[in-house]
């Protein structure tokens, strides 16, 4: 097992100050989400060589070790040429987590809600060249449903990662998005059972809550998702029953640290975090003194 951070919220800092951060709070592996001068949102990765080099050479600077790196690409577009463009950067994005040494990479469904049919045809088109080539690679690639996707449920997530019928494709389960996901964890965790390979850990609180008035986005009746990437305990997580659901699937894949909502005690509750991460896991796995 491996607890990781994703210091997404630093990513228009230097990546010196981006790494050292994250070293500083007591993590020794990072999950590597988007960055401008590595792989944007949604377009052409900008990483070349030498950045990669430097992406290597601060990582060792500082300790650390990159546990997955999560490229998001519109690979599930209901748009023809939008799809084929982001195949192109899904094979670069591959090429460079290679280059960096990493062999695990997570990524969303990245379709359409109103679209659902066609964005899951137009999955399976990417996955026909995509599949082969991590297949080739040995990457592991991981997957999760996400508001505002084709997919949002996560037994469905599930069920569409079985279909896939390869060993190098599984589950994530990402725990601030619970509400959106069926607000079921502990049901979903134990469906996945040994396809949940990687878990996102932040607290998020319930926006169905109150008939729906929890939060208040205009105009009434729009299609906006909303959720929280908050310290554990700010939220309404069941993390009792998320940590006994870990427990009875024996997890033992990545879990990272997700927390994106206040930038200005972003050490703090990094660190916090880590420690509980490494107290709750710690009780889960059979080598609890391999965590950091």
């Amino acid at each position: 097992m491996k607890i990781a951070v994703d210091p997404f919220s630093l990513r228009k800092q230097s990546l010196d100050d981006y790494f050292r951060r994250a070293a500083e709070a007591g993590f020794h592996y990072i999950e590597f989400s988007q960055r401008d001068d590595v792989w944007p949102y949604y377009t052409h990765p900008t990483a070349n060589d030498e950045q990669v080099t430097t992406i290597k050479r601060t990582l060792k600077k500082y300790g650390l070790e990159l546990a997955s790196c999560l490229p998001l690409y519109r690979w599930s577009s209901p748009d023809e040429d939008e799809r084929q463009a982001a195949v192109r950067y899904w094979l670069r994005a591959i090429n460079i987590t290679l280059d960096l040494g990493c062999h695990q990479m997570n990524s969303e469904f990245s379709g359409r809600p109103e679209q659902p049919e066609r964005s899951e045809a137009q999955f399976w088109k990417s996955m026909d060249v995509i599949l082969p080539r991590i297949e080739k690679e040995g990457i592991q690639l991981n997957l999760e449903p996400h508001p505002d996707d084709f997919i949002e449920d996560g037994i469905r997530a599930v069920d569409m990662i079985r279909a896939i019928n390869s060993p190098n494709v599984g589950f994530l389960y990402c725990a601030p998005h619970t509400f959106h996901q069926g607000g079921n964890a502990g049901e979903i965790i134990r469906y996945a059972g040994k396809d949940l390979r990687h878990l996102h850990i932040a607290d998020s609180f319930d926006h169905r809550a109150s008939e729906g008035g929890r939060y208040i986005s205009n105009p009434p009746g729009n299609p906006a998702r909303i959720h929280q990437h908050n310290p554990i305990g700010l939220g309404e997580v069941d993390w009792n029953e998320f940590w006994q659901a870990l427990r009875d699937v024996e997890f033992d894949g990545i879990a990272t640290c997700a927390l994106f909502s206040w930038m200005d005690t972003w050490d703090e509750d990094n660190s916090k975090t880590h420690d509980i991460m490494v107290e709750r896991l710690g009780a889960i796995t059979s080598h609890p003194e391999e965590l950091r």
